[in-house]
């Protein structure tokens, strides 16, 4: 449980780039989806700093 949490923000980093790739493969070209993957992005490098200081 304690690797898991460690690597969270990794995963949610991972997340927030398949939510970038949404419109590469899809005719869906907004920038709310941009936005979000962006924020999602973010939050998971700010997680990942974050829990490997607290946790690693």
């Amino acid at each position: 449980m304690k690797t898991l949490l460690k690597y969270l923000g990794v995963i949610i980093l991972l997340i927030g780039v398949g939510i970038l790739a949404i419109p590469a493969f899809t005719d869906l070209r907004s920038n709310q989806v941009l936005l979000l993957g962006l924020g999602v992005v973010i939050l998971g490098f700010f997680a990942h700093i974050f829990l490997y200081k607290k946790i690693g």
